[in-house]
């Protein structure tokens, strides 16, 4: 470890915050000048020096009240962010490729505003906010979702230059909040549907279903259920139509990994069976999904797609 980032690290040392509220306090703030700050105080120096070359005493009053603004201007900064409360939330799972959102309620207990808050994860997109007196505001630290599984939320800067950016006064921030990660779909036509003995009385002659109507066909349909005939009578203008039926044998899917083309690697196969979960979702039908080692029995609804997406997202090869 180099000198520098050494020293980084003893100066601007922080911890996990855990998964509660929590408070900023003197020891969690630093602050230094900007570059605007430190061309404010080169040019107080200068104009010091020459107050007494010249023995100018309102060149002595203007430097004295300049400094002084100064040092109010760093007061205020820090109190910007001193005694701020932060409450982590709960992060919603997303897809690989898209954006993660932590979100957070920043409490404000005092009589004043907090102005030009500036908030972001490390090389993530900035989220400025403000929190009004005896109020909280909700805010989402953006974080790019690259890979499957869980996403742990990464340092968060809090930093303000707030009143006169002079002054650049900022904390550090890890709450222990994560967000489940699924993998990035690929879409492909799903597997043949299997019959399974359906419950109940069966509907039909010779164990043929009764038909039930039209749906409109989705994406994951297969090509050879549309109906033809019926799709024709609208000319066009509406999607394709899919027979439904009723009764007698149901039909049930099976989304196994044997299935998935064996010449590609275990990510890609993982991609395909998590569009195949989306199609079949799409349409109501009753899958269950099939890992090595791990096995989820066929149903249907959201929380059957949810389950299937959390074990598509955590299966380790």
């Amino acid at each position: 470890m180099s000198l520098a980032a050494s020293l980084k690290q003893r100066l601007f040392r922080w911890k996990s915050d855990g998964s509660g509220t929590f408070r900023l306090n003197q020891r969690r703030i630093f602050i230094l000048p900007t570059r605007a700050g430190m061309v404010y105080a080169i040019t107080l120096v200068a104009m010091f020096t020459g107050a007494i070359n010249y023995n100018l005493a309102l060149g002595h009053a203007l430097v004295f009240m300049l400094t002084g603004l100064g040092l109010i201007g760093m007061l205020h900064t820090f109190r910007n962010l001193f005694a701020l409360w932060i409450t982590p939330g709960q992060s919603i799972p997303v897809f690989v490729g898209e954006t993660a959102f932590f979100p957070m309620t920043l409490r404000n207990d005092r009589n004043i505003s907090r102005l030009g808050l500036v908030l972001q994860a490390d090389g993530d997109q900035e989220i400025s906010t403000i929190v009004p007196p005896q109020d909280s505001s909700g805010i989402a630290i953006p974080v790019s979702a690259k890979q499957r599984g869980w996403l742990v939320l990464p340092k968060v800067r809090l930093s303000t230059v707030y009143p006169l950016g002079l002054l650049y006064a900022w904390s550090y921030l890890q709450p222990e909040m994560r967000c489940l990660i699924y993998p990035q779909p690929v879409f492909t036509d799903l597997p043949a549907e299997q019959s399974t003995q359906a419950t109940g009385e069966r509907h039909g002659n010779g164990g043929q279903e009764d038909f039930a109507g039209f749906r409109d066909h989705q994406p994951a349909d297969s090509l050879r259920h549309v109906a033809w005939k019926a799709s024709a009578r609208d000319g066009g203008q509406r999607p394709l139509l899919v027979k439904q039926f009723a009764g007698g044998a149901e039909q049930e899917l099976r989304l196994d990994w044997q299935l998935t083309p064996e010449t590609v690697d275990s990510e890609t196969r993982l991609a395909i069976l998590t569009g195949w979960v989306l199609a079949a979702d799409a349409t109501s039908a009753c899958y269950g999904l099939q890992l090595p080692g791990h096995e989820i029995l066929p149903q249907r609804g959201a929380q059957h797609r949810l389950r299937c997406l959390e074990a598509l997202a955590l299966y380790q090869p």
